[in-house]
């Protein structure tokens, strides 16, 4: 049995769009018995919003099969945060509503905050930053759901959360070290040991990142799988640090690995 993990957008759609081959690819590992998985960084909608879209972009799919950067937050605050611990969080209503799901407790106050949780936001503006800047300057801890830069979509390209890191990075000087989503091994271990639960060689990670898809399954072992359907192509793939074991079209292509 071999695991597949699939990053989503760029990988198994873009926007609204399935990209082609997509389904059936999905539906023929299920049924010779592989584990799928899907796995990603976009903080602005719910896992079960992914549930909804993947069914109805034709891909049978279940609410375990689906993990956030959302998720894997809520799961770092529960097992980090002490009795009287509260986030401030910076984000999108489905990272409040995630969170709040875990009971993680949200501060009213910044300036009393424990931690600040920085999420993509689309309505990220001064107030944001200087409310983020002047928690960490009162002691709380910054947590980001992902570092993507950008988030590919049908006409190009948009800025997603390492925006926002990039903002208060350059306000505290200080570079946030605890990033939940991919590339973290936080994320990587918990796929593998709460959810494959396969030996690491069997399991292969699809993307179309190289900083996040990519380097997180060199990092940890797992088999590198690009697809050339998202953010990367193929100048990019010359001049890469984090190089992948397989190179794919795309996500049609995966019987060829």
């Amino acid at each position: 049995m071999k695991g597949f993990i699939f990053d989503l957008d760029g990988t198994i759609y873009v926007d609204d769009e399935i990209i082609e081959g997509a389904a059936d690819t999905i539906a023929r590992l299920k049924s010779r018995g592989d584990r799928v998985i899907f796995l990603t960084n976009k903080s602005i909608a719910r896992r079960a919003d992914y549930v909804e879209k993947l069914i109805s972009l034709g891909v049978d799919v279940s609410l375990d099969e689906v993990i956030n950067s959302n998720f894997i937050t809520a799961k770092y605050l529960k097992d980090s945060m002490g009795p009287n611990d509260t986030a401030y969080v910076i984000g999108e209503e489905p990272l409040f509503d995630e969170l709040a799901e875990e009971q993680i407790r949200i501060a009213d106050n910044p300036e009393q905050a424990s931690y600040v949780v920085l999420g993509w936001d689309r309505r990220f503006d001064y107030n944001k930053l200087n409310t983020a800047f002047q928690a960490w300057r009162n002691g709380a801890k910054i947590i980001a759901t992902n570092p993507d830069r950008t988030c590919p979509i049908k006409e190009g390209e948009i800025p997603d959360c390492g925006a926002m890191i990039g903002a208060v990075e350059g306000a505290t000087g200080e570079t946030i070290t605890m990033v939940t989503g991919k590339p973290s091994s936080l994320m990587a271990t918990y796929v593998l040991d709460k959810v494959l639960q396969l030996p690491v060689e069997n399991v292969y990670m699809v993307g179309d990142r190289l900083e996040t898809d990519i380097r997180m399954a060199n990092e940890t072992g797992m088999n590198s799988v690009l697809v050339m359907t998202g953010i990367t192509n193929s100048s990019m793939l010359k001049t890469a640090i984090d190089r992948p074991k397989y190179t794919l079209q795309s996500v049609k292509e995966i019987d060829q690995i």
